[in-house]
């Protein structure tokens, strides 16, 4: 920007002082030419009222002394004898004489004025008034490196302004978005000093507003979210009342551990929820630092709690998992959550008795994770993906939970048609050392 209106400043003000500096070039050129030609006209009127008194040779060469022009006046006397050194060429002279008309006349030497002087008898003398090509343009080079002068500082004093102006805008448009860039990346603590011009200035403005309407709605969010948390402990303090009614028994055993384990998310949400977002970001940040762990491991281990459901509502599975380790710079409780969000949307959007199969498999790069279902498949699959628009009635934030660890780890998640007639859901994750999350 500090280029573009320097540029600008430069040609406009050059355009101007051209447009200024070419006629008054050429005005200071014909006047001082004016000068020195009216001059020289004047002193050879000076002498025409001497020749109408005398036309002696000594006489005239007296009055010519006298007027200071000795080089410069000379005389044609009407016997054709000169006073002078003549500098007018023969026919103009002649035309002077003969035509008694007063003539100015361009030379290689200068300039050239002829006034005839009628005397008594019809006799006629001629004035030559003389003045060298130099003195007809005496002072006019100096003229002209004043006006190139002023120019000069002119244009320069202009694109100087027009520098600074761009150096205070560029300024302000930087600081404000090193803010945006530092608001963007978790730092709410972030404002600008409003700076420059007044546009600028109220853009500050109103980004120091925005961000702290952003820190006010994350505060409610995340009040919100932990107030919601806290109102789930209430039925859960029933399911925990439920199991003891029931005894020692193998259903009370498990709604124990399933309750426990929601007990346990819910602690998380709420001590997450109340983190500061700048703290949680810097976490974020570090979820591909995370200690690696084994796909194939944490997928059967949540087949195992899974496969409880899966008998009594009769849904028969099948699991493939590759004997190659398959380690991912993830962190295991996310991975976990990936692997239920996808088996549960099998749960919750298929029939009981619907069949479903899991399968990791491992390339040269990439663990390839893939959930498989005998539903009735999904119609949008762009639409599945998008949180609050899924199928099947729900927020759609299981899956929204599963495309954002994809993307955390470098991979991608696609929804296509499955074998078995239903819905195929494919996860990939980068490889722990393979150049992806972990080189983050």
């Amino acid at each position: 920007m500090r280029r573009a209106l320097a540029g600008i400043a430069l040609a406009v003000t050059s355009m101007v002082a051209l447009s200024f500096l070419i006629p008054l070039a050429l005005l200071v050129r014909e006047q001082a030419r004016d000068r020195v030609t009216t001059a020289a006209e004047q002193r050879a009127s000076a002498l025409s009222p001497v020749l109408a008194l005398t036309t002696r040779r000594a006489d005239v060469q007296q009055a010519v002394a006298e007027l200071g022009s000795a080089d410069q006046l000379v005389v044609r006397l009407p016997d054709g004898g000169f006073v002078g050194t003549p500098h007018a060429p023969r026919d103009a002279l002649d035309r002077a004489v003969r035509g008694r008309e007063t003539l100015a006349v361009d030379t290689e030497d200068g300039w050239v004025y002829l006034q005839p002087v009628v005397l008594r008898g019809d006799r006629v003398a001629v004035v030559e008034a003389f003045v060298p090509a130099a003195d007809l343009t005496r002072g006019v080079a100096a003229s002209w490196g004043v006006m190139a002068l002023l120019a000069l500082g002119l244009v320069g004093g202009s694109v100087l302004v027009a520098d600074r102006l761009g150096a205070r805008v560029v300024r302000s448009s930087r600081s404000l978005k090193r803010a945006s860039l530092a608001l963007g990346s978790g730092d709410l603590d972030v404002r600008v000093e409003p700076d420059g011009p007044p546009e600028l200035q109220e853009a500050g403005a109103a980004f120091n507003t925005m961000a702290d309407r952003v820190v006010d709605l994350l505060a409610v969010e995340r009040e919100l979210v932990a107030d919601l948390s806290h109102r789930l402990r209430t039925p859960l303090t029933a399911l925990y009342l439920e199991a003891d009614r029931m005894g020692a028994t193998p259903s009370a055993r498990r709604v124990t551990e399933a309750a426990g384990q929601l007990e346990s998310e819910l602690d998380s949400i709420i001590a997450a929820a109340r983190t500061p977002l700048a703290s949680a970001h810097l976490a974020g940040a570090g979820a591909g630092a995370a200690k690696p762990c084994d796909v194939a491991e944490v997928v059967a281990m949540r087949l195992d709690f899974w496969s409880v459901l899966a008998a009594q509502q009769g849904r028969p599975y099948e699991r493939s998992l590759t004997p190659r380790p398959a380690p991912v710079a993830f962190p295991e409780d996310d991975l976990a959550a990936v692997v239920d969000a996808l088996i549960g949307n099998v749960f919750r959007h298929t029939p009981e008795g619907t069949a479903f199969a899991v399968r990791v498999e491992r390339a040269d790069r990439h663990v390839f994770l893939t959930v498989d279902d005998a539903g009735p498949g999904v119609a949008d699959p762009e639409a599945a993906l998008t949180r609050g628009v899924s199928v099947g009635g729900s927020t759609g934030l299981g899956l929204d939970i599963v495309a954002r660890a994809a993307r955390a780890a470098d991979g991608e998640l696609t929804i296509t048609r499955a074998p078995l007639g239903g819905a195929r859901v494919r996860v990939s994750f980068v490889l722990a050392g393979a150049g992806g999350a972990e080189g983050r």
